[in-house]
């Protein structure tokens, strides 16, 4: 059984019927695509993928859709993590019947004055109910989102606690700092990180690999980044330098403006599929996508992508 998650993962975006529910086709030929573009595994219902805005039975039920087309369960991650516990719960006991082993989990949220020790029995509580060998659980660290993140003492302490089952930590604070922090205190955990530009430092001090949203549009320019620095000629060293600016201009084409939204307008434009552009609300589709995508293309052409 795979630890934990490592290598090349994508946060995919959850592509939207006419009437709002997930197209699960449409979402499986894309899961298809990322694996022919050397992607190792996918997330499901993550912040890219919209997460928050889908209940238990609909993020199960896209599982055993992606089961059902074909999609092997250990290259599948499933985001998690609710106010409610006994919601992570539920999540966590059906994507294990299903399959699953990779489960993604945030600290329960709202209560953003909630110290660590609450942090942690709240993740304990979900791992006592669950209780299953099986489980493979990264901690969703993503403050800035959330509004709530994850101690790397309270990491340390469920490591030590509940052993392999408490697998790893995706960070996506887009603090390098932080990251190092979850190195220090976990050194045993699996550590991911979501912010693109700074995956080849973070290989280069013991990551475990990345899990992210721009390898959706970008799968080539992600891939650089994570084979990591060349540094036996000069030449190469000033290829590493022009991948991290090109990373770095293709984050910000989507910065200052919602995310998934402008992720998805760019994903539909690339394909010709105008219906990956639908968001769920409270999130609103942008219309720019053609230009977004121009752009992006510029800063691939750039790299020499």
């Amino acid at each position: 059984m795979t630890d934990a998650i490592r290598g090349y993962w994508t946060a995919v975006p959850t592509p939207l019927t006419a009437l709002g529910a997930v197209d699960n086709a449409r979402l499986a030929t894309h899961v298809r695509g990322l694996f022919a573009a050397g992607i190792d595994g996918v997330v499901l219902f993550g912040t890219t993928g919209e997460g928050t805005s889908f209940n238990v039975g609909e993020r199960i039920a896209t599982v055993e859709a992606l089961l059902g087309a074909g999609i092997a369960p250990g290259r599948i991650g499933l985001g998690g993590g609710f106010a409610a516990i006994t919601d992570s719960i539920s999540l966590t006991r059906a994507a294990l019947a299903a399959g699953l082993t990779q489960i993604l989990l945030l600290p329960p949220y709202f209560y953003r004055d909630v110290d660590a020790a609450g942090i942690e029995s709240a993740f304990a509580a979900i791992l006592d109910a669950v209780a299953d060998d099986r489980l493979r659980l990264t901690l969703y660290h993503i403050p800035q989102v959330a509004g709530v993140g994850v101690p790397p003492d309270v990491a340390a302490k469920l490591r030590a606690r509940y052993g392999h089952v408490v697998a790893g930590v995706k960070d996506s604070s887009a603090d390098f700092d932080q990251f190092r922090a979850f190195r220090a205190a976990a050194p045993q955990l699996a550590v991911t990180v979501g912010n693109e530009a700074d995956i080849a430092r973070a290989m280069a001090e013991g990551g475990a690999g990345t899990i992210c949203g721009m390898a959706n549009v970008a799968p080539a320019l992600v891939k650089m980044m994570l084979d990591g620095p060349a540094k036996d000629t000069a030449k190469e060293t000033a290829k590493e330098t022009a991948k991290e600016i090109a990373m770095r201009e293709a984050i910000a084409l989507v910065s200052g403006r919602p995310f998934v939204p402008a992720l998805k307008a760019i994903l539909a434009a690339q394909t010709g599929d105008s219906a990956w552009a639908q968001v769920r609300p409270p999130l609103r589709a942008v219309a720019d996508g053609a230009a977004l995508k121009a752009r992006l293309d510029a800063v691939l052409r750039s790299a020499g992508l």
